[in-house]
């Protein structure tokens, strides 16, 4: 009976695997070729020329059996996860990622796939960001967002999570897109747990790298060519000369997309980049939501009027601030300021989150 069990359940897991490569449009076989070592894109594409489908290519591998056993153990752990792989014949695959020479036949999802088939807009700059930069970055990354266009970064401190914190202001679903350099179940920074989930459920988070994999430091230059990939168009806030949101705008460039920078005071190293850019006419010069969307210029001119009054509350972004660093901004005891703060969120105004408190 036991045994009858096993072959009937092996049996039901063999037809519905096979219906699923097939519905898939030979998945299975791309992601043997991708998952082999040495290959990449590059190597990808001329393989599959050299052997006229990626079915044929899979099955010429030296290894091909114990390449096929690796891919489907990492679909069930995608499976279990509720992961998801598009490749690049498939509708939810990024059109603008597509145009791209040598892009990554196979991605995995997690979350809202349909947010890739919306129209883009990538932001990137500094893990040390200043609190008027972020909050800058957060105010066009919400409009955008509200506006239907998805916004695209790679979810690391600073820049990112304001860019990503940004559009996840806006009402519905499918506002941000977050590009990981390792697999797509591996969150990094931790500090960003939190802000992973919330883009899983309003949004998507996308890898080309295998389920469970640990990135290194090529991963993530890799990474930023699929964020200039991913977007339409570009905005790069504060970073320096040698930096990897650098790297993002050349990628940007070779991909011809429309750059935008976000000028800075030349004192500051963080204004290197995006200056440069603006000085040798690579990038037009961004001065914020209106340069985008002009129905928002009188509402630009209207918070100029209205600057709050609340000193504690103005000291709160989009970044998570604590009570002690609250506390010394606004010269305040952590007791007084705790008390304003549970005032405040209960108003609806400031939001508990981990590493302390956000504006609401």
């Amino acid at each position: 009976m036991g045994a009858v069990f096993f072959w009937n359940k092996y049996f039901h897991y063999i037809c519905n695997f096979s219906y699923s490569v097939r519905m898939d449009n030979d998945l299975i076989y791309k992601l043997m070729l991708v998952r082999t070592a040495g290959i990449g894109p590059v190597r990808y594409n001329e393989l599959v020329s050299k052997f006229g489908s990626p079915a044929a290519a899979a099955q010429a591998l030296a290894n091909a059996d114990a390449i096929r056993d690796v891919v489907r153990r990492e679909i069930d752990r995608a499976t279990a996860a509720g992961i998801q792989y598009i490749s690049d014949d498939m509708s939810q695959y990024p059109h603008a990622l597509r145009q791209m020479k040598n892009h990554p036949p196979v991605l995995s999802v997690r979350g809202n796939v349909d947010t890739l088939a919306k129209n883009t807009v990538a932001i990137v700059g500094t893990r040390h960001a200043t609190a008027a930069g972020m909050n800058l970055v957060a105010e066009i990354a919400c409009a955008f967002a509200a506006h239907g266009v998805a916004v695209v970064s790679g979810m690391a401190m600073g820049t990112d999570t304001a860019a990503h914190r940004g559009a996840l202001r806006a009402d519905g679903a499918g506002q941000t897109i977050a590009v990981l350099a390792g697999g797509v179940d591996y969150i990094w920074p931790l500090e960003n747990e939190s802000l992973y989930w919330e883009i899983v459920e309003r949004g998507a988070v996308v890898s080309e790298m295998p389920v469970g994999f640990v990135p290194i430091a090529t991963n993530f230059v890799q990474r930023n060519r699929w964020i200039a990939g991913i977007g339409e168009k570009l905005i790069i806030s504060e970073a320096d000369m040698n930096s990897g949101s650098m790297k993002t705008a050349r990628f940007a460039m070779g991909a011809n997309r429309e750059i935008w920078a976000v000028p800075s005071h030349p004192s500051d190293s963080r204004a290197f980049g995006p200056n440069s850019l603006i000085q040798t006419g690579c990038a037009k010069l961004c001065n914020g939501v209106a340069d985008f969307f002009a129905q928002e210029k009188n509402n630009t001119k209207n918070k100029k009027n209205n600057i709050s009054d609340n000193v504690l509350l103005d000291a709160l972004g989009t970044i998570p601030v604590s009570e002690s660093v609250l506390a010394e901004i606004v010269k305040k005891s952590i007791s007084e300021i705790k008390t304003d703060l549970v005032v405040m969120e209960l108003q609806g105004l400031v939001r508990k989150v981990d590493g302390g408190y956000v504006r609401a």
